[in-house]
């Protein structure tokens, strides 16, 4: 059994800043990429961020410069550090983790149930 817990949502201004958390735990033999996702209400999943085992990252445009995301390989977490908010940041933030499980022949994807981060103007 694999499970990810996200952490760290909540209320900011605009201009604030947020750090997120998701710590993967249960019997995993290994993880791959991690990243994290957002949904605004009415709007289709999208991707913020993801980094690699090796600590590659990637982000999408609409936060580059203002977000980073980092993991800890050894606690099996990635975070995700929200700088200069914007009302437009407000969703409900996902992360993912692609990993094999002890027992499994490959790798699959897991999501965690999600963090709400509400960014007023």
């Amino acid at each position: 059994q694999v499970q990810l817990v996200e952490s760290g949502g909540g209320l900011v201004q605009a201009g604030g800043s947020l750090r997120l958390s998701c710590a993967a735990s249960g019997s995993i033999f290994s993880i791959s990429a991690m990243g994290w996702y957002r949904q605004a209400p009415g709007k289709q999943r999208e991707l913020v961020a993801t980094i690699s085992s090796a600590g590659n990252t990637d982000y999408a445009d609409s936060v580059k410069g203002r977000v980073t995301i980092s993991r800890d390989n050894a606690k099996n977490t990635v975070y995700l550090q929200m700088n200069s908010l914007k009302p437009e940041d407000t969703a409900d933030y996902f992360c993912k983790a692609r990993l094999i499980y002890t027992g499994s022949v490959y790798y699959a994807d897991y999501w965690g149930q999600g963090t709400q981060v509400t960014v007023s103007s």
